[in-house]
């Protein structure tokens, strides 16, 4: 039988991998459908009938129903999640969100992140605060959303990733070195 080899896959970015003005732009596009906007709405019970009720939002100046926008931030934040706080332990805010235009159902999103700022914390010797840009932008190239995010992230020597541990894995759990195949 074949011995079984892990290999070590994406681990995130820790602290010391972020550079001021490096910009990530986040894999995958996300399209925006009807159903994920009525849900969240409905969860979050948002009553604005822009977003659920399509004869009143015939009428306004968009003619449709506009996407919710918390779901947008929502969405933009999840996205930069792979590139920027994989290995955060904290957010400690989001500020400066602005709307810049509207999302549509059938919309596509993209995301990119910029390194504004970084520092190492004063009381935890693990970590360190990033400041993030993070934008999005439809499939036309429109910026829909910009907001400034700062989480808390891990040193790489506190995280200590491996093949057999990756960030989010406890110990013990999955395939181990030397399991036979």
């Amino acid at each position: 039988m074949t011995e079984k080899a892990l290999k070590s896959g994406w681990q995130g970015r820790f602290y010391e991998d972020f550079e001021v003005g490096d910009v990530y732009k986040h894999p995958y596009g996300r399209t925006v459908t009807e159903t994920d906007d009525v849900w969240f709405t409905n969860l979050t019970m948002n009553v604005n009938p822009m977003h659920f009720n399509e004869a009143y939002a015939a009428e306004t100046e968009f003619g449709e129903r506009l996407v919710n926008g918390t779901f947008v931030i929502a969405l933009a934040v999840g996205m930069s999640v792979i590139d920027i706080s994989m290995n955060a332990t904290a957010n400690l805010g989001y500020d400066d969100i602005r709307h810049h235009s509207p999302v549509f159902h059938g919309d596509t999103i993209f995301a990119e992140s910029e390194i504004l700022s970084k520092r190492e914390s004063e009381s935890r010797e693990h970590v360190g605060m990033v400041t993030t840009e993070l934008r999005a932008y439809n499939e036309d190239d429109d910026l829909v959303l910009s907001l400034e995010r700062t989480p808390m992230v891990l040193k790489r020597e506190y995280a200590e990733p491996s093949a057999a541990q990756p960030p989010g894995w406890p110990e013990g759990v999955g395939t181990h070195p030397g399991d036979q195949g």
